[in-house]
């Protein structure tokens, strides 16, 4: 893939509505009307992307206490508060991280960002091109597939339409992965009320893609892997205190109803953290 590819400022960016919904500033005015929509016209819904920031630092906090020290990231989006690499190197200060986006804009601000790092590189690729990734020289240089890995789907998987297959996406890695390597994915899920339709009208006619899946579609794209306590929640619900053990089953409400005290946004994304047994 080139390092030169243009950024293209007359269309919106999943990762720049994402960076503007989340405060930031490495967006443009197509990408602030897309973002304006779901601030504006479904009021609360920007709580999604502040579930799902907050759900993935504690999910690679848990990552490297249960001992992954090697990250891929896909679809890592734009840097912003606490990326997978400062929170693992605060445990793991050598710990390697690979950050995986198509858009340039992301390649751009994420080598600027990481100019001096070693151990962490941003390499632009498009999520279904695994074998691309794979055999990405960063990638080989920074991670052994010999040992555990830590795969990331953070808000990425359901901007591929069903003919696109995300589970074989999934099922591509899991399989080249360690016994010992996780797997985190969050991911809209489906709430069947009038917020999921217009939000996931509004992805498909701005990006041509955007699938809002249900429960048990989110957990088959884990395949095989085992799949951790809690299992599949809400992002809010997802290990909220990031404890050393994982809670009890009974501790934590299952998706499949409403979730005490939390907005209809908050339910509509949820996350999981698998392992290869």
């Amino acid at each position: 893939m080139t390092d030169h590819t243009p950024v293209d400022q007359t269309a919106p960016s999943i990762a720049r509505v994402y960076d503007y919904l989340l405060g930031g500033q490495d967006n443009y005015a197509v990408d602030r009307e897309v973002g304006d929509y779901f601030k504006n016209d479904l009021p609360g819904s920007v709580a999604i992307a502040f579930a799902n920031r907050q759900a993935l630092v504690r999910a690679v906090g848990e990552m490297t206490r249960l001992g992954i020290t090697q990250f891929l990231d896909m679809g890592s989006g734009l840097p912003t508060a606490d990326n997978v690499h400062q929170i693992a190197q605060r445990l793991i200060p050598d710990a390697r991280v690979v950050y995986v986006d198509n858009d340039p804009i992301v390649l751009a601000h994420g080598r600027a960002l990481l100019a001096d790092h070693e151990t962490t590189v941003v390499i632009q690729a498009d999520l279904r091109d695994a074998e691309d990734i794979r055999n990405d020289p960063d990638v080989v240089r920074l991670i052994d597939f010999d040992q555990p890995v830590g795969i990331i789907f953070s808000a990425t998987l359901h901007h591929l339409n069903d003919d696109e297959k995300p589970g074989e996406v999934v099922r591509y890695w899991s399989e080249r992965i360690q016994p010992g390597s996780l797997v985190y994915i969050s991911h809209f899920r489906s709430g069947h009320n009038e917020e999921t339709q217009a939000a996931e009208q509004k992805l498909q006619s701005t990006f041509g893609r955007g699938r809002w899946r249900s429960e048990d579609e989110i957990l088959d794209l884990f395949g095989d892997l085992d799949i951790l306590e809690p299992r599949l929640v809400p992002c809010t619900l997802w290990r909220p205190t990031a404890p050393e053990t994982p809670p009890e089953a009974e501790d934590v409400p299952r998706i499949g109803g409403p979730a005490p005290g939390l907005s209809v946004w908050e339910q509509l994304i949820a996350c999981a953290m698998a392992r290869k047994p």
